[in-house]
């Protein structure tokens, strides 16, 4: 077997499988090694909700980027890219104010929104409670995915497309850089040389690179999401954020009424402490995805988070979310943690060792909207 690569990518989450993608479209030789047999991680424990309209200027430039690369590979392969929009649901008048704000901004930048009225949040949201909802903003260019799915199906068209090699079950034990050249070690003895090597997963770097992990910025966010039965002859189209969310997402920091807004709020709420924003999502079967919070460590202290789920968390929800959406179940058949890492100070985690060994990690919960976006700009930094 010839294992010598123009680049080696390890961890085939969302982010290492985009930097593959791009490198691959360079006419680079690319091998991406994932130690499961399909990614466990962050990657397929999210919405699937690709929202640039929630991230700051920076971030949402990446974000539009990554909406365009998706629908590409859309149009020559079924990835599960729905172009179904985004809606912003204001509860009050100071949410109105918000929404309003953003609005603009947006359209000195040129990104496509939509003021909605009430009635026609009504019209548009099946089951949206009238005493909940007092206006709308809408995203009509962004879309939703399938995780679970959208991660394979990306994977199996770069093979057949592309000429990616991914190489599932490969545990990487050691990286190193020798003459020139980066050494990748397999826990089954194989070895693979490459240029340059990208580490993109948390865990990954967490074993490989302990002293650099533990001394790094990083955090990690446990989050709870739930998924009720198929729902019977109802529709909820694209993503439903509301006005948590509004309170939360880090574009309307840019409002100048931001910081009057959250002044107002109580410190010691319950949707504080747990980080709880209320967000719809209509999966494919029927289903609707409820969720999240967000709860946080130093990531080497990550096991002081634990994997159980908290009831009082999942209860929050879903009466909060009988409060926005009238659906016909909430009857729940999946309950589950995802975990993401992130910066305290920066925007995600970059380090380089020697010259050709490049970590790229924690970008947190930006990672299915921006990562396309942003893996086509690193790889271009990389090789000038």
């Amino acid at each position: 077997m010839n294992n010598k690569y123009d680049l080696l990518i390890v961890g085939g989450g969302v982010l290492g499988t985009f930097h593959a993608y791009h490198a691959l479209k360079k006419g680079l030789r690319v091998a991406i090694l994932e130690k499961n047999s399909i990614p466990q991680g962050a990657t397929v424990r999210n919405f699937g909700q690709v929202v640039p309209s929630g991230m700051n200027q920076k971030w949402q430039n990446y974000g539009r980027e990554s909406l365009n690369i998706y629908k590409e590979i859309q149009d020559q392969f079924d990835i599960s890219i729905r172009q179904n929009g985004t809606v912003y649901l204001a509860s009050n008048d100071d949410e109105v104010q918000l929404i309003e704000e953003l609005h603009q901004i947006n359209k000195n930048n040129n990104y496509s929104s939509q003021l909605l009225t009430k009635q026609q949040c009504l019209d548009k949201y099946s089951g949206l409670k009238k005493e909940y909802c007092k206006a709308g903003l809408f995203f009509p260019d962004e879309v939703t995915v399938e995780p679970r799915v959208m991660i394979n199906r990306l994977h199996m068209y770069m093979q057949k497309e592309l000429n990616a090699t991914i190489l599932f079950n490969t545990s990487v034990v050691n990286v190193e850089e020798s003459n020139g050249e980066t050494i990748v070690y397999t826990a089954e003895g194989q070895t693979y040389k490459s240029v340059k090597t990208i580490i993109c997963n948390g865990n990954d770097f967490k074993m490989l690179f302990p002293s650099i992990y533990n001394k790094s910025d990083l955090v990690v966010s446990k989050l709870q999401m739930m998924q009720t039965k198929p729902q019977i002859n109802y529709q909820l189209k694209g993503s439903i954020l509301t006005g948590l969310t509004i309170r939360r997402y880090e574009a309307f920091e840019e409002c100048s009424s931001w910081k009057d807004v959250k002044t107002k709020e109580s410190p010691n709420s319950f949707e504080k402490k747990y980080g709880i924003h209320i967000l719809f999502k209509q999966a494919m079967d029927g289903s609707v995805i409820i969720g999240d919070s967000h709860e946080y460590a130093s990531a080497n202290n990550i096991d002081s988070l634990g994997f159980d789920l908290k009831e009082e968390i999942d209860a929050f929800m879903i009466n909060e979310a009988k409060k926005i959406i009238d659906l016909p179940t909430y009857e729940i058949q999946h309950r589950w943690a995802g975990f993401y890492s992130q910066c305290k100070t920066k925007d995600l985690f970059e380090h380089t060792i020697g010259s050709n060994i490049h970590i790229v990690t924690g970008i947190g919960g930006k990672g299915m909207t921006g990562s396309a976006g942003y893996s086509k700009q690193n790889i271009i930094e990389l090789y000038k």
